[in-house]
């Protein structure tokens, strides 16, 4: 069995919430895994423009400032959407990082986007997935020498939940390496929209897009997958198919995560917030009711066994009234599948497991 520490959400006047945080640090001992000058990056979701439910800046202040005293230099960390939106390249990921709180000013930490300006900047990794035989990770993430994944945990419509794996396999993903996860074929050309401006021609670097009636056509054979042609294109008219099953798109973004840790599994850390359970990913520019009451925090050296705990605790709980849920849950009924009743959460956890990434099994320590 993995150890996952938990504290919970009770604080005093001489014990607040930032001082119990540091306290599940280092009750991991996770500073004698640093060696001085460590470049650590701390991987964070910094939320798109109108979403509330992403960690408060204060909580990575303090991670930021515990990781500092141990001697490591730490960075926050993200990488650039495949989707458009507020994230979608490293100008526009920073300004909306710093609209949402996450200044230097406030979080004392400098911000690297691992990759690069267009989401093109990324490392080959070999894993013995059984799927995929190769992943496309984010080149600063690649490189750097430990890992913190602080986590929002919620609800997702792909996966039924959206944790610590989630963050690792797509989180640390380049834009192709995200095109591979979520589709099996190359993007597709909206003719409506598509304007016939011909600068997805010269910017392909595969040369795979022609002019075709006037219109731009993708060669789903020269294709590399880069996905590059859906951010260049000014007025959105290339998209991505996502076609991908849900059990498929599950297995391929565990495998990711098994490329995001090869070579820093031992110095890598997990931390779960189990707050503010939104029944959305916190990618979409708005965020929801919770599902459930706010629990707490936790921690481990285990990324399957701290997500099964998550998800134990959410399920564990009786709904709240007024939310995307719909009906009230009792306690012990499974919260993700009243939400998405077509998606199996369990396949994450069991492919996790089955690859090596931890156990299902845990013992639950408070803090």
């Amino acid at each position: 069995m993995s150890t996952v520490y938990f504290t919970d959400l009770r604080t005093t006047p001489s014990r607040n919430l930032l001082d119990k945080l540091v306290n599940l640090m280092n009750a991991t001992r996770f500073d004698r895994k640093i060696v001085e000058n460590d470049l650590v990056a701390i991987k964070v979701h910094f939320g798109e423009l109108g979403n509330t439910a992403y960690l408060r800046p204060v909580f990575l202040r303090r991670i930021a400032k515990r990781l500092r005293e141990a001697g490591a230099k730490p960075f926050l960390t993200d990488t650039n959407t495949l989707y458009k939106g507020s994230r979608s390249d490293t100008v526009s990921h920073l300004t909306t990082a710093i609209h949402n709180g996450f200044g230097y000013s406030s979080v004392e930490c400098p911000i690297v986007i691992a990759d690069g300006l267009k989401g093109a900047s990324g490392t080959s990794v070999p894993i013995a997935g059984e799927i995929l035989k190769e992943t496309h990770i984010a080149k600063e993430i690649a490189v750097a020498d430990a890992l913190v994944a602080v986590t929002h945990f919620k609800a997702h419509e792909l996966t039924g939940f959206g944790g610590c794996l989630k963050n690792l396999g797509m989180g640390c993903a380049t834009r192709e390496g995200k095109l591979v996860q979520h589709s099996t074929v190359s993007p597709r050309v909206n003719v409506e929209t598509c304007r016939g401006c011909k600068l997805c021609t010269g910017y392909c670097p595969a040369e795979a897009i022609s002019m075709v009636s006037k219109k731009a056509s993708i060669d789903g054979k020269k294709c590399i997958g880069c996905g590059e042609c859906i951010l260049i294109c000014p007025f959105n008219a290339i998209e991505v198919e996502w076609n991908e099953s849900p059990d498929i798109f599950q297995k391929k973004m565990i495998e990711y995560a098994l490329g995001a840790l090869t070579g820093k599994k031992k110095k890598s850390l997990f931390i779960n917030f189990v707050v503010q359970v939104s029944p959305a990913c916190d990618c979409y520019p708005n965020s929801d009711a919770p599902i459930v009451r706010d629990i707490g925090i936790l921690a481990s050296y285990d990324p399957v066994a701290i997500d099964a705990a998550s998800c134990d605790m959410v399920n564990n709980e009786a709904s709240l009234p007024c939310t995307a849920i719909g009906q009230t849950l009792h306690k012990g009924e499974d919260k993700w599948r009243a939400l998405f009743p077509e998606i199996d959460w369990n396949i994450q956890l069991d492919h996790a497991e089955k690859i090596g990434l931890g156990t299902r099994k845990y013992i639950l320590k408070k803090v």
